[in-house]
């Protein structure tokens, strides 16, 4: 298959591409192609933007993974800004494309995140309904950033191509995503639950994400919407109580919630809200998780 992957350079982008090379032509869309192409190798063809592009006819599939990271600068008007556009406007150029095709891609997988079901203490899955489009002025930023996202990445089902959307959890790995952040302090036994502790926190194994991505590719059944996480979702407290024996150190010290509002300000509710969320789709469609269960995963992550 010819596979036109976004976000390629990124913490999951870059493991995707290591997945695919070996059985697949890659063309990598990136911001930056000749630092990109130093990182990921010369044997893919690498795209700067789409603007010379009328259809995608020469592709198989699409991975669009791109956007700009949501928790690494506090949330100014501009940094919202920057956050929202990197999504929605990159997503509907290929949704557009996609629709311009006479012969478009079978598959199109397009990345989203479980803030979409807000701060919720039930379990969820994808079955559960979200507020109307006419509400979203007043829902918490990552959900109104994710319902658009997800609009406009469905946009480009047809009977020719099936979309398939990835709410994607707190990805555990060490090249990026939270878990590097969390180590310095936990590793000297500084660690502890954030805010009351229970929130959920619906996490999963690097591996199994970029596994599930190449079964939504190779599986022409899959479509709709796909709950990225693995099926035992955690509290912050059990999260943390986890973490810190995995690295054989305390995990008590609470981070109160008042001081991360201070410090982070709106972006805070990342930490201190969360969801409980069940791969229910995934599980019916067959797809089988190699770390389903916290201990274990974060075991054969640190201890590699």
């Amino acid at each position: 298959m010819k596979i036109l992957i976004t976000g390629a350079s990124g913490f999951v982008g870059h493991q995707v591409v290591r997945a695919l090379e070996n059985h697949h032509e890659l063309c990598i869309l990136s911001r930056h192609p000749a630092k990109t192409r130093e990182r990921l190798g010369t044997q893919h063809q690498y795209r700067a933007n789409l603007d010379d592009m009328t259809n995608l006819d020469d592709f198989d599939a699409v991975v669009n993974l791109a956007g700009e990271p949501i928790a690494n600068k506090r949330w100014s008007d501009v940094q919202k800004e920057r956050i929202c556009n990197s999504r929605w406007e990159l997503t509907a150029r290929l949704s557009e494309l996609t629709q311009l095709s006479q012969t478009p891609p079978s598959v199109f997988i397009s990345a989203s995140a479980i803030g979409i079901y807000g701060d919720t203490e039930q379990a969820v899955d994808e079955s559960l309904s979200l507020p109307q489009k006419q509400m979203s002025d007043s829902l918490p930023f990552p959900q109104t950033v994710c319902q658009k996202w997800e609009d406009v990445a469905l946009s480009a089902s047809s009977e020719q191509t099936r979309v398939c959307v990835i709410r994607i959890g707190l990805v555990l790995g060490l090249s990026g995503g939270a878990l590097p952040k969390m180590l310095p302090a936990f590793k000297l036994g500084l660690g502890g639950p954030i805010a009351s502790g229970k929130q959920g926190m619906s996490w999963i194994h690097q591996q199994d994400l970029v596994d599930l991505i190449t079964f939504l590719i190779n599986h022409d059944t899959c479509s709709g919407i796909f709950n990225a996480t693995a099926p035992h979702p955690v509290s912050n407290l059990e999260f943390s109580k986890a973490l810190g024996a995995t690295l054989s150190r305390p995990a008590i010290l609470p981070m109160p919630g008042f001081i991360l509002n201070t410090l982070l300000g709106e972006m805070a509710q990342l930490l201190t809200e969360g969801q409980y969320v069940m791969p229910t789709r995934l599980l019916d469609a067959g797809f089988s998780f190699k770390h389903p269960q916290l201990s274990y995963a974060l075991a054969d992550i640190l201890e590699r």
